[in-house]
């Protein structure tokens, strides 16, 4: 845990060196304000760090500008309902806020930092710069607004005789005072965050007195006032209506309890319950406004919950204050016409007009550094490279002014739509997108049942998570579908782009606790005592001595698992007893980074013995879990040929783009340092024949499967990076046991050569495997009297039938070779019965050649061949013997695969 808050490991050329960050509140982020050792000391509590910016946030313009379009348009019933479905939603996303935050500390970045945190860098990316967007484009929003506001007082009228409106208007016009007033807010952002959260509460006792006077005007101005309110329509021509203050009025709140949709002067489109809605939750976007504040607080985990609660409570009771105030008192007319009509029913007007100034100027600022913070924090994680690295750039004092100017120049962009309500329903959706990935970063620590995550906030369920996502993604679609669905395929467009570039963190990957909950629930249902034939897939362990010469053996065994375990196994000589600590720890991550590089799907287990065959039979004994467990065995061949070094043919092994190595610390000479050169023919052996045999007894006494490759290193075309499917392949299988002609003469096939059929045919279904030919050789003795090889035959083609096995049979005559092993026979004779046990036959040099002339004959073009491996002898006297029939039989044949089976595998019933 010591290094849960440390910046993301550096990424090829694109990562940045940034110190690794401590847990501690006062010393250097991974992702806060600078990862300096002087970071500048956080300073904020609770009031002035999460209340202040928090409340300004969710008045922003809303409040003062747009109180009236809500209950004109939807009415108090249903405005009452929005503003009960907006607070249901933020309520929900502050319950997962407040457990994540008190769940650690938190650093800066805000929201972002949590998410990334939780769910790992490639949803927590995605979703930071998706948040980042959605502050950006409310600061567009707050601009227009204030913008809307100044020119609503001293904009140029025709109908009007005020010597104030002397502002000329226009889209353009409105263009050039949003880029002003940005302008300003800049100039305070690049100050810093500090003297804006001191400001802010002069701002907030502003904006206090306005709502104050709001709420006592009714009280004063007790008689009905008529306005004339004029604006521009289609064609240049003036609309006027006539509008009502009424006071007080029980008529006048039953006309406005109900609905009256009608057309937005600003947009000229007609309003709905979506458009409306979308709108008043702008209101409700700056619940994180506390938590994007973290990296200047002094104690975010217990500020941002209380501070946050506090805040939307407050808000709260002031919205369903003013709604009920603004249906009692005002006819719809006024209050769908003049969005500023506020300023015309106070006892004195420059009241709320300052109060909108204030509360729109605080909610652009408290926007553009909040995501600047963001921003900052992406850049010190690096996750975007090199476009995101000036980001990271703080001044003396610790402010991302690089990161401000960046977040100025978007919302420069979004000025340009003119309009607040043109863009309300984008930046309601990006706000709605962030806080669902809140809610499923709390929901999926919940559902992982990690024991780390013990959040001091309570007052959460998984329930209150599964719902708040919920809540987001419906009114996400009912807002506006379009905005959502491209929000969405923006978010998975940056998971894909995320996940191409492969940042590891340290942080700790919330999939990885999901994985490991889920599989374990999984390996619990799978019971070995249901097996069936019908769902038999291979599951490998391979024994590896040294990869350098085995890559190509690797790679082939992956695709000859069919989706099943691949495990590869590795012994290293030595004892514990002896040693002051397990050597094989150290280098599991060599193996796992060996894996990466050929990219097989393989796990990994080593193992420390005295001896490799006692080794392996700890790895076939403890690999794997529950019903998950190797069922079969591949061994190298054990012969005397010098081994190849795969590391100086692969050039992902020689070459290598990334100056750094990999996310986990081992580089190229590193993972070539590991692994010893491979075995020169004076080498000393660290297996000797009689254990290599041993080993292959073993396997079989345990009930699994064993196969033995050899010339797998001439094989082509299996490496990661080749893109074949099998064209032009041939696959050899020699069912039958070549070097005991005698066992062959049953009409029917014994296990072990339906074991070699099934693991024929499951290659030719791998991708690189399956345009291949596969041919399948019965030898019979064509000179035989009794002709029953034509019965073989065609017993052979209807086992193939009912097995779906599509290959085409090859009759080879062997008759010279049958009577080669018979003489040898007949010199051997009776030496069988001397006991329980025979001891295997010593084969003649002509037999075993004449076996080789023909497999060289019939399957020289084959890409791989699968032959018979006969059981190995008792005795381990006869080990040697034993292996050189084994390598007279499969001199020169290239890749071949050596199979022993005792595994029933097929199956010709539904």
């Amino acid at each position: 845990m010591s290094n849960e808050h440390a910046p993301l490991l550096a990424h090829g050329v694109c990562g940045l060196s940034v110190d690794t960050a401590i847990c501690g509140m006062g010393g250097s982020e991974g992702t806060g304000e600078a990862s300096t050792p002087n970071a500048v000391p956080r300073k904020l509590n609770t009031f002035f760090g999460v209340i202040v910016p928090t409340v300004l946030s969710m008045f922003s313009i809303v409040l003062f500008l747009r109180t009236g379009f809500v209950v004109g348009h939807a009415g108090l019933l249903q405005g009452l309902v929005m503003l009960l479905v907006a607070y249901t939603i933020i309520s929900l996303t502050i319950l997962s806020i407040c457990a994540i935050s008190t769940n650690g500390a938190v650093q800066g970045g805000g929201a972002y930092f949590m998410i990334s945190r939780s769910l790992g860098p490639e949803f927590g990316g995605s979703i930071g710069l998706m948040f980042f967007l959605a502050k950006v484009c409310a600061c567009g929003v707050y601009v227009l607004g204030l913008v809307e506001a100044i020119l609503d007082i001293f904009g140029q009228d025709p109908a009007s005789s005020s010597a104030l409106r002397v502002l000329p208007q226009g889209y353009w016009y409105t263009v050039l005072y949003s880029s002003i007033v940005l302008l300003l807010v800049l100039l305070v952002c690049l100050v810093g965050a500090h003297i804006f959260a001191r400001t802010s509460f002069l701002i907030l006792l502003v904006v206090t007195i306005s709502l104050l006077s709001i709420y006592i005007s009714p009280l004063a101005l007790t008689t009905p006032l008529d306005f004339l309110i004029s604006h521009q329509g289609p064609g240049n021509q003036t609309l006027t209506y006539n509008a009502s203050y009424t006071g007080f009025n029980g008529t006048t709140l039953r006309d406005n309890l109900g609905s009256s949709y009608t057309v937005d002067y600003s947009t000229g489109k007609v309003m709905s319950f979506a458009s409306v809605f979308a709108v008043m939750f702008t209101s409700c976007t700056g619940i994180m406004a506390g938590a994007n504040m973290s990296g200047e607080l002094k104690n975010p985990s217990a500020a941002i919950p209380k501070g946050t609660i506090i805040a939307v409570l407050y808000t709260c009771i002031v919205y369903v204050l003013l709604f009920i105030l603004a249906s009692s008192t005002c006819e719809r007319t006024l209050l769908v016409q003049d969005y500023g009509f506020f300023q015309r029913i106070n006892i004195w007007p420059p009241f709320v007009t300052i109060g909108i100034y204030c509360s729109a100027l605080s909610a652009a600022m408290c926007s553009l550094i909040g995501a600047s913070r963001i921003l900052h924090a992406l850049a010190l994680d690096q996750l975007f490279g090199f476009p995101l690295a000036p980001a990271a750039i703080t001044s003396s004092s610790g402010n991302p002014w690089v990161a401000v100017l960046y977040t100025w120049g978007l919302a420069q962009c979004v000025v340009f739509a003119g309009q607040l309500n043109a863009i309300a329903g984008l930046v309601t959706v990006f706000y709605l997108l962030a806080y669902a990935a809140v809610d499923l970063a709390c929901l999926a620590l919940e559902w992982a049942s990690a024991p780390n995550f013990r959040p001091t906030f309570q007052v959460f369920s998984w329930h209150t998570c599964l719902l708040g996502i919920l809540s987001c993604l419906v009114m996400m679609f009912v807002i506006n579908p379009v905005y959502s669905s491209a929000s969405i395929i923006l978010l998975l467009l940056l998971l894909l782009f995320l996940h191409y570039r492969s940042p590891t963190s340290s942080w700790g990957y919330i999939s990885q606790a999901l994985i490991f909950h889920q599989v374990r629930k999984y390996l619990l249902m799978l019971d070995v005592r249901k097996d069936h034939v019908k769902f038999w897939r291979p599951q490998v362990l391979l024994m590896v001595a040294n990869p350098r010469s085995s890559c190509q053996l690797i790679n082939f065994v992956n695709q000859l698992k069919k989706g099943g375990l691949f495990v590869l196994g590795h012994v290293k000589l030595g004892d514990l007893d002896t040693l002051p600590s397990d050597p094989v720890q150290q280098q599991y991550n060599f193996w796992l980074s060996l894996v990466d590089k050929l990219g097989v799907k393989a796990f990994v287990d080593l193992t420390l013995s005295p001896s490799v065959r006692q080794g392996t039979q700890h790895l076939l004994r403890i690999t794997g879990l529950g019903g998950m467990k190797p069922n079969t065995l591949v061994l190298g061949f054990y012969d005397s040929c010098t081994p190849e070094d795969y590391f100086l043919q692969d050039p992902a092994f020689y070459e290598s783009e990334e100056a750094g190595g990999d996310d986990f610390g081992v580089d190229l000479p590193s993972l070539q340092a590991h692994f010893p050169p491979v075995r020169h023919v004076e080498s000393p052996r660290w297996l000797t024949p009689e254990e290599y045999v041993g080993i292959i007894s073993d396997a079989i006494k345990m009930s699994k499967n064993v196969c033995l490759g050899r010339y797998f290193f001439q094989l082509q075309g299996e490496s990661m990076g080749t893109k074949m499917d099998g064209a032009g392949r041939i696959i050899d299988v020699w069912p039958l046991n070549l070097l005991r002609p005698g066992s062959t003469s049953a009409a029917s096939v014994d296990v072990c050569s339906l074991f070699l059929l099934q693991m024929a045919c499951v290659l030719n279904m791998a991708s690189r495997w399956r345009h291949a030919r596969m041919r399948i050789f019965l030898c019979v003795e064509a000179e035989s009297s009794d002709q029953g090889w034509v019965v073989k035959e065609e017993t052979f083609r209807e086992l193939l039938r009912k097995l779906r096995i599509r290959a085409s049979i090859k009759i080879v005559p062997w008759d010279s070779v049958v009577q080669l092993y018979g003489q040898k026979q007949k010199q051997d004779a009776g030496l069988g019965e001397l006991g329980l046990t025979r001891p295997a036959p010593a084969l003649s040099e002509d037999f075993l050649s004449a076996v080789n002339c023909l497999l060289m004959e019939h399957s020289a073009q084959a890409a791989v061949r699968f032959l018979y491996l006969p059981r190995p002898p008792t005795h381990s006297s006869q080990s040697q013997q034993y292996l050189s029939q084994l390598e007279a039989v499969t001199h020169g044949l290239g890749p071949t695969l050596l199979i022993h089976g005792l595994t029933p595998v097929t199956c010709t019933e539904l």
